[in-house]
């Protein structure tokens, strides 16, 4: 994973969820599968926060919090 993107860690990830819920694979093929699918969720869960902690650093300009006037959610601020 040192080398992939998030865009192809969460296409991975979306392909394994797939072969998951399709119930044809083998026991010990599905444990595999499992733990891969954890490893890309943990690294994608670190890419956003990561991305999202370089967000942090841009809004906040000579000591001034600029967060509120940036909705990291993508919400209307309410």
């Amino acid at each position: 994973m040192e080398n992939m993107t998030y865009e192809d860690a969460i296409q991975r990830l979306e392909d394994v969820v797939k072969q998951l819920e399709s119930g044809e694979i083998p026991l010990q093929k599905s444990m595999e599968l499992f733990e891969e699918g954890v490893a890309l969720a943990k690294f994608c869960s670190q890419q956003l926060d990561d991305a999202e902690a370089k967000v942090q650093v841009l809004l906040e300009k000579d000591g001034q919090n600029l967060r509120e006037a940036f909705d990291l959610e993508g919400g209307n601020g309410e």
